[in-house]
């Protein structure tokens, strides 16, 4: 809806075999090619929901020319691809990493967007996990990364009044509020957890408050920074964007 508001067209593609609904039009759905009901219904490969949805991703990567003719000419578009949440698809496996090295051959810009829920901030010890998760992700992945925590506007106001601390926390704030929340026993865990996210330096949040439009507006403004989009670019009216469906077949290019 954002990017309608601005004339720019953007073409949003499902990567989550387990979806079930969405609030927008999706232009190509993975669950058309394999879905986690149709593995986990198959009586020879025998695989739970996590076992299933890692094989949908395996499947998918050997049959990538599913998802290069859904996407069609590549050009001068904006993708948003949905993948799964399903965190060991980043940090540990390189099922994704084969999957963005294929979207990189065709062309296609790519930028990472981590989405860590601002609830984690009640227990500062997931917090803090979620940052390490991040972390991992973006060595594993090594894409422009921009990390966001979303649901701002779920806060209280006393969280609200104390988020600047947790967009880009210190070694001495993680810790303080470690030693503060955390059983005495893990301290020196808890330390070198901190540590490690101090010295790489590299986990900042962009706040999201859905409710919001100058935060939408931020967000996707720091995309474009990291994706380096021509900032001389002009908006397309809707006019254009009409003739331009009448004229071309393909959706083009730029990201996820």
């Amino acid at each position: 809806q954002h990017y309608n508001v601005l004339h720019r067209k953007v073409h949003c593609i499902n990567l989550d075999p387990a979806a079930e609904f969405f609030r927008y039009e999706v232009q190509c759905d993975i669950r058309e090619l394999i879905s986690v009901d149709d593995v986990m219904e198959d009586s020879e490969l025998k695989f739970g929901p996590n076992g299933g949805l890692v094989f949908c991703m395996e499947y998918l990567i050997n049959n990538t020319e599913w998802l290069d003719e859904c996407l069609g000419a590549v050009d001068d578009d904006y993708f948003i691809i949905d993948c799964p949440g399903q965190i060991e698809l980043y940090t540990h496996m390189d099922t994704m990493s084969r999957f963005i090295k294929t979207l990189e051959s065709w062309g296609i810009r790519v930028c990472a967007v981590y989405l860590l829920d601002s609830q984690f901030l009640v227990e500062p010890s997931k917090f803090i996990a979620g940052m390490c998760s991040a972390l991992s992700a973006m060595v594993q992945l090594q894409l422009p990364h921009v990390n966001v925590l979303t649901k701002i506007d779920l806060l209280s106001a006393k969280d609200k009044d104390n988020l600047d601390r947790w967009l880009d926390p210190s070694q001495l704030t993680l810790e303080g509020i470690l030693t503060k929340t955390s059983n005495k026993r893990h301290a020196n865990l808890s330390n070198a957890l901190c540590r490690l996210l101090d010295d790489y330096s590299l986990v900042h949040f962009v706040p999201l408050n859905i409710e919001d439009e100058d935060s939408i507006g931020d967000l996707c403004l720091q995309i474009d920074l990291v994706l380096q989009i021509n900032e001389d670019a002009e908006p397309r009216g809707p006019a254009d964007l009409q003739d331009r469906d009448d004229t071309e077949s393909g959706f083009g290019d730029e990201t996820t």
